[in-house]
């Protein structure tokens, strides 16, 4: 004859995470974005009066179809002195990467932090059904995990 139990119905003890660690609860959302026929000097002028070193580029139906950089206006500034130019007429589109690196918005910010590692970008624009939904950077990630850093996650 078998030994009953007498403790009852066990439950899981598996410890559940609820902390938010998905990229859509640390992106911004509010975005500075550009066209690509503004000029580089007014996108220069944005990152310095925003305070931001980078974002995305719009087409007029509301699309990703590029991002510009602090780098990227560097090239412009460069070659505008090499060949004695203003740096007033060129626009956003000749500078800017067209072919960018996006993440969807329900990952976590471990597989996030894994796809800066392995495209070393400074920031990341964040799509939800094909559409802009924000953007997130190494800082947001480096703030995420400094936040999680007191919780137990596996």
């Amino acid at each position: 004859m078998g030994i009953k139990s007498f403790q009852g119905i066990r439950r899981s003890t598996k410890k559940e995470f609820d902390a938010p660690i998905l990229v859509e609860d640390y992106m911004t959302t509010k975005l500075v974005t550009f066209t690509p026929d503004q000029s580089i000097l007014e996108v220069m002028e944005a990152f310095a009066k925003f305070k931001i070193s980078g974002g995305p580029v719009m087409d007029d139906n509301g699309f990703l179809v590029g991002i510009i950089s602090e780098a990227d206006c560097m090239k412009q500034i460069s070659e505008s002195r090499y060949f004695n130019q203003p740096i007033l007429d060129k626009s956003v589109e000749r500078y800017m990467t067209s072919e960018v690196e996006t993440i969807p918005h329900d990952i976590t910010i471990f597989d996030a932090a894994g796809i800066f590692d392995k495209h070393n970008r400074r920031r990341l624009p964040v799509m939800k059904d094909g559409l802009l939904v924000g953007q997130i950077s190494r800082k947001d990630i480096v703030v995420a995990a400094l936040k999680l850093s007191g919780q137990n996650y596996k």
